[in-house]
């Protein structure tokens, strides 16, 4: 398969749906929406949501209710991203290439609007109209879904343990699980709320499940790599923060070559996980491989 033509493809009915569904600002509050958008349309790979159709479509489902789910994981994402960048996490300056929300609206705007994301993500996903689409039971498995990989088990536990062991040094146990819950929780559940949508069977939801786990530790871990071998230009944010933060990363423990063995082994676990599904999810494994080569 071409895997550019799918991923721009994919990428293109996304952000119309995004378009569609987001908020628009004609009233008090405007500013507050406008700092929204400016966060959610500033571009993007969109690997989440096209995660969630992937994993959908491997299971033959094509529900249009696929798309306002598919958007809650990139207003979940959006807004990890506008508080992960605030001073007192991060403090970066630049994200996909323009000034983040702080920088560009003010801090107290910025968090705001990640607030609103957050919120607006399961808005999305209760909205009596996606009930008459999908059964209740299956509203409620997705939003318990989404609510437990983002919260203090999933991505915001990861971002403690990261804030956490800043300066210090943590075992690869550690490591491993900062990742797995800071990134990796919410890649997994991009795959899990796929086949959600899709009526997967138990064994069907188990071997997702795995392969989402692998491909979000890949994931981070090529960050961790290219947060050091990439330039600011390439990134379209700050280059060697992960150093001047002194974070614990996967260089710091093996080295460049190390680390892009440990991200292969990482894709290659992830593609042995989806060997039930013959050739129905080869936009799957394709997407494992571009998460491994993927340069920013």
């Amino acid at each position: 398969m071409n895997l550019k033509q799918y991923l721009h493809d994919k990428k293109t009915i996304i952000e119309a749906s995004m378009e569609q569904y987001m908020l628009k600002g004609d009233s008090l509050l405007a500013g507050h929406i406008e700092t929204m958008r400016y966060s959610l349309f500033a571009g993007g790979k969109r690997i989440r949501p096209i995660l969630c159709i992937a994993a959908a479509e491997t299971l033959g489902s094509h529900n249009n209710a696929i798309l306002p789910v598919a958007m809650s994981l990139e207003c979940i994402h959006t807004y990890s991203l506008i508080h992960d960048d605030l001073p007192a996490m991060d403090n970066d300056d630049l994200r996909r290439g323009k000034p983040t929300s702080h920088v560009k609206f003010g801090e107290a705007a910025a968090i705001l609007a990640g607030d609103g994301l957050l919120t607006f993500s399961f808005d999305l996903l209760s909205a009596p109209t996606l009930t008459s689409q999908i059964s209740a039971e299956t509203q409620v498995k997705l939003i318990q879904v989404l609510a437990q990989s983002a919260g203090s088990l999933g991505m915001v536990g990861g971002q403690a343990i990261d804030i956490d062991s800043e300066g210090k040094e943590i075992d690869f146990d550690t490591l491993r699980t900062l990742h797995s819950c800071k990134t990796g929780a919410l890649i997994t559940a991009s795959v899990q709320m796929g086949a959600i949508l899709g009526n997967a069977t138990p064994a069907e939801y188990k071997a997702f499940t795995n392969y989402g786990r692998h491909i979000g530790l890949a994931f981070q871990i090529v960050d961790d790599l290219l947060n050091v071998t990439a330039t600011t230009e390439q990134l379209g944010k700050k280059a060697g923060s992960d150093a001047e933060l002194d974070k614990a990363t996967y260089p710091a423990f093996f080295g460049i070559e190390g680390t892009r063995t440990k991200a292969r082994q990482a894709v290659d676990d992830a593609i042995t996980c989806l060997e039930p599904f013959d050739h129905r999810c080869e936009p799957l494994r394709e997407l494992a491989h571009y998460i491994y080569s993927r340069n920013k």
